[in-house]
């Protein structure tokens, strides 16, 4: 049989339109499938990112309201007490980085603006551990060194604070908008910032809250 009356053949033709259909069906319903399950991952990795996001900033929020608590009341103590060799400092032995350390693996995924500020902050906190427990190593032999060294602690709780603060608003700006309300929100502190300089004014002690109310 040649090729032209294989061609001329109905059943023949038949079964090559319905093989070419099938296949074509097949390749449809294959890309359509891997379109769905690209765009369920995107939404799951965008919800996911959205509860990092939450997460941390619930647990960032926890600390820096207590810092403004503690700042706000005189809650540190003082130097002159640190000197007596009969005083131990009282400091928070506080775990703030639960979560953190909980999520540390997935941190990558969070918003290039948000990761900075993030991390920033749970360096300080670090940081901070750190340098409460040399104190605490150091106040009863060397309470003069303890006391320089509660002095840069009470520097570190001011950084801590406000790194806090900025994370605090990128984390809620993020949330509310986006790339576009975070760049807006850093557009607004510039703003203000010039509007402080122009002034000439002596800064201000900071007045930007944990409060979402007023973020």
């Amino acid at each position: 049989m040649d090729w032209q009356t294989l061609i001329s053949n109905e059943r023949v033709v038949a079964s090559f339109v319905t093989a070419i259909v099938g296949g074509g069906v097949v390749a449809a319903g294959w890309f359509w499938t891997h379109a769905l399950s690209r765009r369920r991952d995107k939404l799951l990795r965008s919800e996911r990112i959205n509860d990092i996001q939450r997460a941390l900033l619930a647990e960032i929020r926890a600390h820096v309201v207590a810092l403004e608590a503690q700042r706000d009341t005189g809650g540190l103590q003082s130097l002159t007490m640190i000197s007596d060799k009969d005083y131990l400092p009282i400091l928070p032995h506080d775990a703030n980085d639960r979560i953190f350390r909980a999520i540390v693996e997935e941190v990558h995924m969070l918003p290039e603006w948000a990761i900075d500020p993030v991390v920033r902050y749970y360096r300080l906190l670090a940081v901070r551990a750190a340098l409460a427990q040399d104190i605490r190593s150091n106040a009863r032999d060397y309470p003069r060194r303890a006391a320089e060294m509660f002095q840069d602690y009470i520097a570190l709780n001011e950084e801590t604070l406000e790194t806090g603060l900025d994370a605090v608003e990128v984390l809620t700006a993020s949330l509310h908008g986006g790339r576009q309300e975070v760049e807006a929100m850093l557009v607004r502190r510039q703003r203000d910032m010039a509007g402080d300089l122009v002034a000439a004014a002596p800064r201000a002690p900071n007045t930007r809250s944990s409060d979402p109310r007023d973020l």
